[in-house]
This record gives C-alpha cells, structure tokens and sequence, in this order.
C-alpha cells in the first residue's frame, strides 16, 4: 500500500482557501437571488439552462447531469419552480420514461429579471476581487480539475 501523501503547507492553504471561498460565495450568492427574485441558486441555473437550450427545454436527466445535481435533488428544485409556474414538465413522445423540464414565459421573464442583480453580486464577490491574472489560473485549474472528474465518472 502506497504511503499517504500528506499535504504541505501551501497546497493546505489552497485546499483551506477553496473550501471556504465556494462555501461562501455560494450562500452569499444563495441569499442575494432570495432577497432579489425569490429564487435560490439551484433554481437560477436550473432557469438559466433551460433558457440556454433548444426551445428552453431540457431532459431532465441531462438537466441533472449539467448541473451536477442527483435526480432526485433536481427533481425537487423542478418541482418548486413548477409550482411557482416557472417551469412545466413533459414527457417525452419517444420515451415513457423521459421527461423534460421546460421553461415558461414567466420563467423566462424571472431570469431576465433576477440575471442582472445576480452578475452584479458574482462581479463584487468573485470576478472583480481577482486580477485578470488570478482569474485565468482559477479558470485554468478549475477547469481541469472538473475535466479529469468528469473523465472519471463518465
């Protein structure tokens, strides 16, 4: 068995550092769409894809798989826009068993209306505190670090 390669104090700092930014930029962000539209962060993307796709609809298990969110847990956030008659569902003609997640005008008209409010807090929080220098290497990062995990569970 191969011995635990323990973390330095550098790669501990930008683990502790990676951590605690995502934690509290997502709650911030979480509270800013409440506060402003009403939504909470996993139903702005959710409204955000859906009106990004071929006529504003998604299947559901590809809605999760975007997301990174189980089925279960996008199911629940649907329903809760569903209710709010943001988005309805379908099946699917060539599948009983798929479903599609589609967006509705009120839909679309939240996000229009929540979208600026959100890229100002993402700006403040995120995009403006960082260099053009500290952004590309966190793009870059980032980026590969999801590539590789994706790479795995796919």
């Amino acid at each position: 068995m191969a011995e635990t390669r323990w973390l330095d104090e550098e790669e501990m700092r930008a683990w502790k550092g990676f951590l605690a930014a995502s934690a509290l930029l997502n709650r911030r962000l979480d509270q800013q769409l409440r506060v402003d539209s009403g939504l909470s962060h996993p139903q702005y993307e959710i409204l955000v894809r859906l009106s990004a796709a071929p006529d504003g609809e998604l299947r559901m298990t590809e809605l999760a798989d975007a997301l990174i969110n189980t089925k279960s847990g996008l199911s629940y956030q649907v329903t809760q826009l569903e209710k709010a008659g943001l988005v309805r569902r379908r099946t699917c003609p060539s599948d009983v068993r798929g479903v599609f997640a589609v967006l509705t005008e009120a839909g679309r008209a939240q996000l229009v209306d929540a979208a600026p409010g959100h890229v100002e807090a993402v700006r403040n929080l995120l995009i403006d505190v960082l260099s053009p220098e500290q952004l590309t290497a966190i793009a870059d990062g980032l980026g590969e670090v999801s590539r590789r995990l994706r790479e795995r569970t796919d």
